[in-house]
């Protein structure tokens, strides 16, 4: 049997700004693969740069040095219409200040974004633990409903790549294992997982671990 093609490939990237005319690295040579099916893990602390990396990878913000290719294409030499319609189709982005739709309820909020059916977004919402708040509002969840109700609406058009950033960071322990076991058997169902977190915990489902604090360890921590 041959061996698939990789979905997304990052080779050799950095990224850097100025910081009163100095010159401040965010990380240097990072370089890995992700193949359909693999969940990814990213960890470091806050401002090592993981957001950056996961903005990079989902087309959004360009690297400044380095190459991202996904499904076969440099992310970042096509056209910014290109690039807009690989991530609508292809990426979906868990972003940390979750962007919901205050005057929308949880289903429309999951379909203003993917275009699926009410029942497929309801799906999502149930699988997520949100099946009963489906007629519900933004304002009427806690900070950790929200969350999951961004991830819905990341995950409900199965795209080929979800990009996480930090989809546990105000959940529980009871809550964080039902966001990881969603993103761990969507990965096992065909898609492929990039989440980043601060948590120890995600060594547990990933299939390796990316340290951007350390990238020489990548190697070492695949299982």
């Amino acid at each position: 049997m041959s061996k698939q093609a990789p979905l997304l490939v990052v080779n050799d990237l950095g990224h850097m700004f100025s910081n009163r005319g100095q010159k401040v690295h965010v990380f240097e040579k990072c370089s890995f693969e992700i193949a359909p099916t693999q969940f990814v893990a990213v960890q470091g602390a806050s401002g090592s740069g993981k957001t950056t990396l996961l903005l990079a990878c989902g087309g959004m913000l360009a690297p400044s040095s380095g190459e991202i290719r996904f499904q076969g294409n440099d992310l970042f030499t096509l056209p910014s219409s290109r690039r807009t319609k690989i991530r609508a189709v292809s990426i979906g982005y868990l972003f940390q200040t979750l962007e919901l739709v205050p005057y929308l309820d949880l289903t429309a909020n999951v379909r203003i974004a993917t275009g699926v059916s009410s029942s497929v977004a309801n799906r999502w919402l149930d699988r997520l633990g949100l099946g009963d708040r489906c007629r519900s509002y933004p304002r009427e969840l806690s900070h950790g409903q929200r969350q999951r109700v961004a991830l819905a609406r990341a995950i409900a058009h199965e795209p080929a790549l979800v990009i996480a950033d930090e989809p546990t960071g105000n959940l529980d322990s009871r809550n964080s294992e039902l966001v990881f076991n969603v993103l761990k058997k969507y990965a096992q169902d065909g898609g492929s997982v990039l989440m980043a977190t601060h948590e120890a915990q995600p060594a547990a489902f990933a299939d390796f671990v990316i340290d951007i604090e350390n990238l020489d360890l990548l190697k070492a921590k695949v299982r």
